[in-house]
């Protein structure tokens, strides 16, 4: 399978059910196209949008594609010359991200605006962090379905130029959270 083509750096400091099942096409970011042996009405898996769930996420996906799906890598990886969070990092760093999730009541029942902002954060740091060896960019944009349903908005997958995300994805790596912000309000309005 291609490598996720979502680029970033790491960053220089120290989830529930829906019957939406669908994966990112690895050369484009549609969410029209399955994984493998995955069916049209196969259901996420049910969490607590939690890492434990998030885990559960990136499983569901790729169970059929490598056998290590749903667990954390154990190798150091990087793209483009700057690296991803080192694996002995992973687990605390990932807690952290989902604890201030769960601190943030998930941005439920939140306007597009506050919803988006937050959403934004939370995608930029799981993927500084980049817990998986492949499959972060899809997992990422499934759990933002999930997520945005979660919190009473839609998911607009028109959205989704692939230019555009990576370019959002990048821009809030260097700490630049706001293409990303907008690139959100646009799916979830």
């Amino acid at each position: 399978m291609p490598q996720n083509p979502i680029l970033c750096a790491i960053r220089a400091r120290p989830s529930f059910a829906t019957s939406s099942a669908f994966m990112i096409s690895p050369s484009s970011t549609s969410l029209s196209s399955l994984g493998p042996g995955q069916k049209q009405d196969e259901a996420f898996p049910a969490g607590d949008l939690d890492y434990p769930h998030y885990l559960a996420l990136h499983r569901h996906l790729f169970q059929d594609v490598y056998a290590w799906a749903g667990e954390p890598r154990t190798i150091r990886i990087g793209k483009g010359g700057n690296w991803f969070c080192y694996p002995e990092y992973i687990d605390a760093e990932m807690q952290r991200v989902f604890g201030e999730l769960s601190a943030a009541g998930h941005y439920s029942s939140t306007s597009a605006e506050v919803f988006a902002a937050g959403a934004a954060h939370v995608l930029a740091e799981i993927n500084a962090i980049h817990p998986f060896r492949e499959g972060n960019g899809r997992t990422q944009l499934a759990f933002l379905a999930i997520l945005a349903d979660n919190a009473g908005h839609g998911f607009d997958d028109d959205e989704l130029d692939r230019d555009r995300v990576m370019k959002a994805m990048i821009s809030s790596f260097s700490g630049d959270e706001a293409p990303l912000t907008r690139l959100i309000q646009d799916i979830v309005a």
